[in-house]
C-alpha cells in the first residue's frame, strides 16, 4: 500500500487553540479584467498561464524520466483552475486504477474499486497539486497524503495522535459537485471557465505536484503508472516512488520557489512533505528531454477523456488566474464592497453567488435579507484581513480563504474570497457551510434516512445510540464542522487507539481514506457512475450529489456533498436556524475563527442575527466513554491571532 488516497488538501491544517498546440480554431476569448488598482491589503497574483509550449515541455520531461525508469505511464497537465491541457498517454501505460481495500479487506464506498481508469488518476493528482497550492504555499498529492489519515502525523509511531487536520478533504471537488464547472468539449472560452471538477475529488498518491512560473502557481502534473491509486500510511522512510520521480522531471522549470515548498511548512510542530524524490534522484536529465514533437506519435499519444479534454484540439495553452477567462476575478465594487474581493464569474461578466436574501421562507419565519448575507459576508472578510496565516510562507502574511454563506435549502446566498486563497477551498468552503446548516436543522434525520441507500440512513440510528439522544439529528443542537467531525473519526476521543468509532465513521478495522463514514457513502455512487461515464458509459452523474430527497424544487441541501473538518457554524436568528456560514483555505482554527467571530460580527452590526445560543451548541454534548465523559467541540480560535495585536481568546463569551 504505498501512498494516496483520494484527498486534496492544502492549506489549512495548523495549529493553535482557543475560545470557543492545439489544433482547432479557440472561441474569442473575453478581455481580461483590469487587475484591481493596489489600494487593498493583498498582493493580486501575477497573470501567468502555461503557453502550448509549456505544455508540451512538461510532458516531453515526464516521458524522458519515465523512459529512463522503464515505466511508461499517463500523464496530465492542468491550469489553475482545473482545466485539463493534455492528457498523453505513453505505449504501454497501465492503464488500472486499483484502490487499496479496509484493513480487514472491506470493499465500502471506494475501497477496492478497480477500473482501467489511470487517466481519471493522473487529471485528480494534478487538481491536487494545482489546487492546493498558491502564491504563500505549494502542496502535492503527497502533503495531501499527511492530512487526511486517522493520525496525524501518518507513522506507526503517530497512533495515539489525533487525526489529519485535513481529514474528509480527498471528498472535495467531486464530479457531483454543483459549484465545479464542466468541460463542455469546447476549447474555447466558454469551455475553459473553473473551477473545474475532479474525477475522483482530491487525491494523495505521491505523483501530484503544482507548476510555478515566476513564482505564481498556474497548474498541476499528475502521473499515474503502476496501476495503484493509494496513500503513504508511513512518513518516517524516504520513498522514492517512481511516478513522484516522473512529476518531478515534469515539473522542473515549473518548480515553487524553495520557501514556500510543504516541507518549509509546519503543522503542530511536523514539517510537511513536499516530494520524497530529489533532483538527484532523477535517471534522465530534463533539460536535453526532446522536443514533445518528437515523441508525439513515437512514445505515445495524446488521448481524449470524456468530460475533460478533447485530444484534437492538441495542446492547448492554460487560462490566467484572476481573468474572465478563468473563471475566478476580482469583484466589482457593485458585487463586494472591498477593494480585496474576488468572486467567481461565469466568463461574460456576471458573478456566479451574488450578494441576496435566503430562499427559505416557506421553513422560515424570518429568513435571511440581503443586507444580512452581505453583513456577513463582510464581517467574516474584515476578520481574515486581519488574521495571521497558518499555512503561508512569508510568516506573518495574512490569511486568505474562501468564505461561502448559504440558506436552511443549502442555496447560495454570496461566496467571496481573498486574492491569492487556495481554489480546493472553494467548494469545501461551500461543503462546511452546508453541512452545518444541514446537520442543525430539523429535517437532518429524517432526510438521511430516506435516502435509497438504507446505509446512509443507518448512520442516524448510530449516533442517536452513540449519543444516547433518541432525538439527536432533529434540530435540537446546532452543529459545527468541528462538531461533525469529532463524530466522523475511527477513534472518539480522536486518535485514541482502542476508542470506539464515531458513529459518522467506519470502524478502524474498516477504514481508510477512501471509506470514511458517512461522507463517503452518500458520494459514492455519483462517483462510480462517473467513472463508468468517464470509460465510455452512457449517462454522467448530476450536478448535485447525493440521493436524498428535495429540499425546495431541484434543490438537495447537500448538493456538494459533506465536509468533516473544521471551519463552519449555523446562522441563528434567535432559536431558529436559517442558514450556514463555511470558510476554507489557511489552517482550520483560522476558519473556525473567521466563520465563528465573522457571524459575531454581524450580529452586532444589524442586529438579530449570530451564532448559536451556548445553550444548545453542540460543545454541550457530553459523550460516556470508557467510563468518563468526553465534550464534543464547538469551534477552536488560534491564539494571538491577529497581525500587529496580542489580543488572545477572541472568540470567548461570544
Amino acid at each position: 500500500m504505498r501512498g494516496a488516497s483520494l484527498v486534496a488538501v492544502a492549506a489549512l491544517l495548523l495549529t493553535s487553540c482557543g475560545g470557543g498546440g492545439g489544433g482547432s480554431t479557440p472561441t474569442p476569448t473575453p478581455t481580461p479584467t483590469p487587475a484591481p488598482t493596489p489600494t487593498g491589503l493583498y498582493e493580486v497574483p501575477g497573470a501567468e498561464a502555461l503557453t502550448e509550449a509549456d505544455v508540451g515541455r512538461i510532458i516531453a520531461q515526464a516521458v524522458a524520466e519515465a523512459q529512463a525508469r522503464a515505466l511508461p505511464a499517463n500523464i496530465a497537465v492542468v491550469d489553475r483552475v482545473g482545466n485539463v491541457l493534455a492528457v498523453f498517454t505513453m505505449n504501454g501505460a497501465n492503464q488500472r486504477l486499483t484502490v487499496p481495500r479496509g484493513p480487514n479487506g472491506s470493499t465500502h464506498d471506494l475501497q477496492g474499486l478497480d477500473a482501467p481508469a489511470a487517466v481519471a488518476g493522473a487529471i485528480a493528482k494534478a487538481i491536487t497539486g494545482a489546487y492546493l497550492s498558491s502564491g504563500g504555499n505549494a502542496f502535492s498529492s503527497r502533503t495531501a497524503s499527511m492530512i487526511v489519515q486517522q493520525h496525524f502525523p501518518p507513522s506507526a509511531a503517530a497512533v495515539g495522535l489525533e487525526g489529519g487536520p485535513l481529514f474528509g478533504v480527498q471528498f472535495s471537488q467531486l464530479p457531483c459537485s454543483d459549484l465545479s464547472q464542466r468541460f463542455n468539449g469546447n476549447v474555447g472560452a466558454a469551455g475553459f471557465i473553473g473551477p473545474k471538477r475532479s474525477p475522483l475529488g482530491l487525491s494523495a498518491d505521491p505523483g501530484g505536484l503544482p507548476l510555478y512560473k515566476n513564482g505564481v502557481v498556474v497548474g498541476g502534473i499528475g502521473i499515474m503508472a503502476d496501476g495503484v491509486y493509494g496513500f503513504d500510511p508511513e512518513v518516517q522512510d524516504r520513498d522514492v516512488d517512481d511516478e513522484e520521480a516522473i512529476a518531478l522531471a515534469a515539473a522542473t522549470g515549473f518548480t515553487p520557489p524553495d520557501s514556500i515548498r510543504a516541507d518549509r511548512i509546519p503543522v503542530d510542530g511536523t514539517t510537511l512533505r513536499y516530494a520524497d524524490v530529489l533532483a538527484s534522484d532523477l535517471k534522465s536529465n530534463p533539460a536535453t528531454a526532446p522536443a514533445f514533437t518528437a515523441i508525439n506519435g513515437t512514445a505515445g499519444s495524446l488521448t481524449s477523456v470524456r468530460g475533460y479534454y478533447d485530444s484534437s484540439a492538441g495542446l492547448v495553452a492554460g487560462r490566467a488566474y484572476g481573468t474572465e477567462a478563468s473563471g475566478i476575478r476580482a469583484a466589482k465594487a457593485a458585487e463586494f464592497a472591498n477593494p480585496d474581493a474576488f468572486v467567481l464569474t461565469d466568463g461574460a461578466g456576471a458573478n456566479r453567488y451574488p450578494l441576496r436574501a435566503a430562499t427559505d421562507g416557506g421553513d422560515v419565519a424570518q429568513p435571511l435579507s440581503r443586507a444580512e448575507s452581505t453583513a456577513i459576508l463582510e464581517e467574516a472578510f474584515a476578520v481574515m484581513s486581519r488574521a495571521r496565516a497558518q499555512i503561508r510562507r512569508p510568516l506573518d502574511s495574512r490569511a486568505q480563504v474562501t468564505i461561502s454563506l448559504v440558506d436552511t435549502h443549502g442555496a447560495v446566498l454570496g461566496l467571496v474570497r481573498s486574492p491569492d486563497a487556495p481554489i480546493f477551498g472553494t467548494d469545501v468552503s461551500l461543503q462546511k457551510a452546508r453541512t452545518a446548516a444541514f446537520f442543525s436543522s430539523a429535517r437532518a434525520g429524517t432526510a438521511l434516512q430516506a435516502n435509497p441507500d438504507a446505509r446512509v440512513g443507518a448512520f442516524v440510528q448510530a449516533t442517536r445510540t452513540f449519543l444516547a439522544d433518541p432525538s439527536a439529528l432533529t434540530g435540537k443542537t446546532a452543529f459545527s464542522d468541528r462538531a461533525n467531525g469529532n463524530l466522523s473519526r475511527p477513534f472518539f476521543p480522536d486518535g485514541e487507539v482502542g476508542r470506539p468509532a464515531g458513529p459518522l465513521s467506519r470502524p478502524i478495522a474498516e477504514f481508510n481514506p477512501f471509506s470514511t463514514g458517512l461522507q463517503s457513502a452518500l458520494i459514492q455512487q455519483n462517483i462510480r457512475d462517473h467513472a463508468a461515464f468517464v470509460l465510455g458509459g452512457p449517462t454522467d452523474t448530476p450536478q448535485r450529489c447525493t440521493t436524498m430527497p428535495d429540499v425546495a424544487p431541484g434543490l438537495n441541501p447537500l448538493q456538494n456533498g459533506i465536509q468533516i473538518f473544521p471551519g463552519s457554524v449555523p446562522v441563528y436568528r434567535g432559536s431558529q436556524l436559517v442558514g450556514g456560514i463555511g470558510v476554507s483555505g489557511d489552517g482550520i482554527d483560522q476558519d473556525d475563527m473567521i466563520s465563528f467571530l465573522g457571524l459575531h460580527n454581524a450580529g452586532v452590526r444589524v442586529g438579530g442575527i449570530g451564532n448559536a445560543d451556548p445553550a444548545i451548541r453542540a460543545d454541550r454534548i457530553v459523550v460516556p466513554v470508557g467510563g468518563q465523559g468526553v465534550r464534543l467541540r464547538y469551534v477552536n480560535c488560534p491564539f494571538a491571532p491577529f497581525l500587529g495585536s496580542s489580543e488572545q481568546n477572541v472568540c470567548q463569551g461570544k
